[in-house]
């Protein structure tokens, strides 16, 4: 008789990172003799991995919670378990006052999730919310238990130190701290031979990664030479620190793709001096001219917060303008949403009306798609290289992938497969969309040194 693996699901809220982080515990668990399941009601232990930045995040998490709760009543041998940033801030009110999981795990202690699950076994909560100043994971393989075999993400390095005032990431995350280099490549050569086309190096500050002798920049030229056919991004860079050497080098590699997300959070200096923001809008700009003059057709994404603590209404065209000039291709876009032991939260006043807060951001919403809209229309007769990523969400005789500039592209199935890179000519948009005609299978070598030729004749 074969002996029952306790048997394990994962759901995931919020960023990237904690999609990494999940892949990491998956790993974890799966060494320590558990079994990945589908869904909540297969499984024994049920652990929601979590996001504190803002009110949405957490409200999603509670309200799943408390399903939770009545599925624990006809399972009572269920464990429910919360890990990640909500973990050390909620862990009294979720144990002992509201008694709705029985396990409450920090970012930084899941090599001790075994551990402490046998802790639960025996009857007894379990706790572990301690950060780390070491703690990277670099020895650990993620388990992708999920994803399209197709597009990754790898996670360089842990915590921030920049403090800005509305952000609770340093304090849920800690320190930063970077991973070794040796175990990054390790990894992303172990996805090319898996046939993954496309990483995401992640970091909530990833250009201030260093490891000895080696940047952020020089990571990325080692990480571009590991496969000359594996595209390569990443995400979040700050602002303040952007290395120029990186953009010559992003314009010099086929693979390191023309798209970089960068912060802006809002368009006024006074507005930036409150978030702790440690640059201008004049120097932001600056930086995003620089950007735009040595990587010919870049796509740039942004972040944006409406209504932080005293944002007058002058304060707000300040960021709608600064948008305009911009012209992002993408933004996430959020009304602000006060954060406990934030400086923000601990030495100013949440004082922009939730009424006036939505208008303002339905404003920066509606502006936004606009210009999406009229950045999309431009591209029709515009041909791109597009890595097949999946099936269309609408229809199965489509596909749909992304452009080196990271837009969606939806065209017809053909002969082509998720992995393909496929040139398509652009015929139609939408502000979130486009839509294209196949014109064959390609590569990213043969791609772009057809585009140098058009470009030198």
């Amino acid at each position: 008789m074969t002996e029952h693996k306790t048997r394990f699901y994962i759901e995931t809220y919020g960023c990237q990172m904690n999609f990494a982080d999940s892949e990491i515990v998956n790993s974890i668990l799966i060494e320590s003799g558990m079994e990945a399941v589908q869904t909540a009601e297969q499984a024994d232990v049920v652990l929601l991995n979590t996001c504190a930045i803002r009110d949405n995040a957490e409200s999603k998490v509670w309200n799943r919670l408390k399903e939770l709760r009545g599925l624990k009543k006809t399972n009572k041998a269920m464990t429910v378990g919360v890990l990640g940033c909500m973990a050390e801030r909620i862990k009294e009110k979720v144990i002992e006052r509201e008694h709705l999981v029985d396990l409450v795990v920090g970012p930084d202690a899941y090599r001790d999730l075994p551990n402490l699950l046998e802790q639960i076994e025996d009857g007894r909560k379990a706790v572990n919310v301690l950060l780390s100043l070491e703690e990277t994971y670099a020895d650990i393989t993620p388990v992708r238990t999920s994803g399209n075999g197709v597009t990754a993400f790898v996670s360089i390095m842990r915590g921030c130190d920049n403090m800005c005032s509305f952000c609770v990431v340093p304090f849920t995350r800690g320190r930063e701290r970077s991973r070794p280099v040796e175990s990054i490549l390790g990894e992303l050569k172990q996805l090319s031979d898996e046939g993954y086309k496309e990483v995401t190096l992640l970091g909530q500050n990833v250009n201030s990664y260093k490891f000895g002798e080696t940047d952020f920049t020089r990571l990325m030229d080692f990480a571009s030479q590991v496969n000359p056919e594996m595209r390569i991004r990443f995400t979040s860079p700050h602002p303040k620190d952007f290395p120029t050497p990186l953009l010559h080098l992003i314009a010099e590699r086929p693979n390191l793709c023309n798209f970089i997300h960068i912060p802006a959070q809002a368009g006024s200096t006074t507005m930036l001096e409150r978030m702790r923001r440690p640059y201008t809008r004049e120097q932001y700009l600056n930086l995003i001219s620089e950007m735009k003059s040595i990587i010919p057709g870049l796509a740039l994404s942004t972040d944006i917060i409406a209504g932080f603590c005293g944002e007058t209404e002058q304060e707000h065209e300040d960021t709608m303008s600064l948008m305009r000039e911009v012209e992002f291709e993408l933004a996430y876009m959020f009304a602000y949403s006060e954060r406990e032991r934030t400086l923000a939260h601990r030495k100013m006043e949440d004082d922009v009306p939730e009424q006036v807060k939505k208008s303002r951001l339905t404003q920066i919403i509606d502006q936004q798609m606009a210009i999406q809209l009229e950045n999309n229309l431009k591209e029709i007769g515009a041909t791109h290289i597009v890595l097949n990523e999946s099936d269309s969400k609408r229809s199965t005789e489509q596909l749909s992938g992304r452009t080196d500039t990271n837009k969606m592209v939806v065209f017809d199935k053909q002969e082509y497969r998720p992995g393909d890179y496929v040139s398509v000519e652009i015929t139609d948009a939408t502000s979130a969309t486009l839509i294209g005609k196949p014109i064959k299978k390609t590569s990213l070598t043969e791609f772009f040194s057809q585009e140098i030729n058009i470009q030198n004749r």
